[in-house]
């Protein structure tokens, strides 16, 4: 009835579904020295977890902090870059702003150049015309 027992909680914990208790009851089961012979193969498994619980670390772990500058040149390098790219975005806006400044100020100048050249073609068509009407009163009297 045992070996039943056991072979139902091994299918359970090779399906991961077997609880603590009944993991400490197979580790418990595979300590004995009388154990069937189709399920020997899983006695050194169960004996090894029996005894890697037991095992505690003895080593001092030194916790002294390490004085090292390339955590603080990185934490420098991070900064400068991010300063950067801030004020290189501000600076870059800046010079945009110039050009397009200096863009309107070249376009007013050559519209108000365009402008005044527009206003001596106007006199010289009004010339064109006053002469277009005294040739017509020339040619119209012979």
């Amino acid at each position: 009835m045992e070996l039943d027992r056991i072979e139902k909680l091994l299918e359970k914990y090779f399906e991961a579904t077997a609880t603590v208790a009944e993991e400490e009851t197979l580790r418990d089961y595979f300590k004995n020295e009388n154990i069937p012979v189709h399920l020997k193969q899983y006695a050194p498994m169960f004996q090894y977890f029996s005894v890697a619980k037991e095992e505690r670390f003895t080593k001092q772990v030194p916790l002294k902090p390490r004085k090292s500058y390339l955590e603080w040149a990185s934490v420098a390098a991070v900064a400068v870059l991010v300063f950067g790219i801030y004020f290189g975005n501000e600076y870059s806006e800046k010079q945009e702003q110039k050009k397009a400044e200096y863009a309107y100020q070249e376009t007013k100048k050559a519209l108000s150049l365009l402008a005044a050249n527009f206003e001596r073609g106007t006199e010289k068509v009004a010339y064109l015309n006053e002469f277009e009407a005294t040739k017509e009163k020339i040619y119209n009297n012979n």
